[in-house]
């Protein structure tokens, strides 16, 4: 390759490798591929502790991607053509060089042909059952997923989804609905934040347990959505925290960090924009949005389970031949719960709404509360909070958290 390609095959490079120093967490691998004549010649570098582990020729290194670079256009000399393929998660450029032209392109990551399958085996299926926009059903449902089969095999594969050979476990079909639904319900909420932010955006996964969500959500917004951004996990149990590191590393998602740590007990080291809590039983539930609050996040997200607090405590004149029935007395609690809740909220300058996660079918715990940051604190809606504590004779853990913090 003549002298001229190989100095504008160098420019490329250079903006390769800001590209690596800003994104190290995404990037996946090199390919090259010389050519001489007929006869070709291929290299492959992975990441390792930094650098790039890469193989040419038979010949192994373990270098910065400057040195491995510069080699690769020394080595450009010798032959007439070379495709470099520089991966990320979801993105790969595509450099074309010979001694006429050097051009540079980003090309679309294929799906498999398992997707085609699987898109045409789901058209051929009955009407899905639908309950308030979710189909909570054990069939794969006739749409266009968020989180797709061919493009996120291997995401679907270590959360057990999916089989080894690339199809949808009939036992995980349901799982797969919800928490693909639980990305469209928060697709849109990811849009409002700065895509452009340079530093991105940090998402704190509160009782992350093995961190399904956090790995699904990481996948979309990383690979389909192009954000930026890094997942920090906390659960006190320290098994399940290696357990999400272990799958961390078999997934190579090295924008992600796990804590064997107390909600209480956490301070951040950065600016948090997205709080979520999937399931936290009763009170670990406001112990996330306290932090959300205290941390002065962007957007707080909780699913709630379990709502036993306020069950024994409140006490409300007028409904006292309602709640004389226990099923009714409990349904109550868990409806003022999540309502003193959203008010809290609202209260901390966050628009609120509430909406159902998942069919009733599924479970009666379905609901999601969604706040998004946008004003300062309204003094009207802590009144009416305060107001509530008082009518209904409770002290919510929600309001214990936020007194002890400040």
């Amino acid at each position: 390759m003549n002298k001229s390609s190989i100095n504008k095959l160098k420019l490329f490079f250079m903006g390769l490798e800001s590209r690596f120093e800003e994104n190290s967490s995404i990037f996946k691998e090199i390919n090259t591929k010389f050519k001489t004549g007929l006869k070709e010649f291929k290299g492959l570098g992975i990441y390792k502790d930094n650098k790039i582990q890469y193989n040419f020729n038979g010949i192994t290194k373990l270098e910065s991607l400057n040195e491995i670079l510069q080699n690769i256009c020394i080595d450009a000399e010798s032959y007439e053509t070379l495709e470099f393929i520089y991966s990320e998660r979801g993105t790969n450029i595509l450099i074309s060089a010979d001694n006429k032209n050097v051009t540079m392109k980003n090309i679309e990551v294929k799906e498999s042909s398992k997707e085609a399958d699987a898109k045409s085996k789901t058209s051929k299926k009955e009407a899905c059952l639908e309950h308030h926009g979710f189909e909570g059903t054990s069939t794969l449902l006739n749409r266009d997923y968020y989180i797709k089969v061919g493009k996120a095999d291997s995401l679907l594969k270590e959360i057990n989804i999916m089989t080894k050979d690339g199809k949808i476990k009939n036992d995980k079909i349901r799982k797969y609905n919800q928490i693909d639904h639980y990305v469209e319900l928060l697709d849109n909420i990811f849009d409002k934040l700065d895509k452009n932010n340079k530093k991105g955006i940090t998402i704190l996964d509160c009782g992350c347990g093995k961190s399904y969500l956090s790995f699904v959500l990481n996948y979309y917004l990383t690979e389909v959505k192009k954000f930026k951004c890094h997942f920090i996990g906390l659960d006190y149990s320290k098994n399940v925290i290696e357990s999400s590191k272990k799958m961390a590393d078999n997934l190579g998602y090295r924008n992600m960090e796990f804590h064997a740590i107390d909600i209480k007990d956490y301070v951040p080291d950065k600016k948090i924009n997205v709080v979520l809590s999937l399931h936290a039983c009763d009170t670990a539930t406001d112990m996330a949005l306290a932090l959300g609050i205290r941390v002065n996040s962007d957007v707080i997200i909780a699913v709630p389970c379990c709502h036993r607090e306020l069950l024994n405590q409140y006490s409300y004149e007028p409904f006292k031949n309602i709640t004389k029935y226990g099923v009714l007395k409990a349904r109550m609690a868990d409806i003022l719960t999540d309502g003193m809740r959203g008010t809290m909220l609202e209260a901390k300058g966050y628009d609120v709404s509430i909406v159902e996660y998942i069919s009733p079918l599924e479970t009666p715990k379905n609901l999601m509360i969604r706040a998004i940051k946008t004003k300062e604190e309204n003094p009207k809606a802590m009144d009416e909070y305060l107001k509530l504590m008082a009518d209904l004779n409770v002290y919510p853990a929600l309001y214990k958290f936020l007194s002890q913090w400040e």
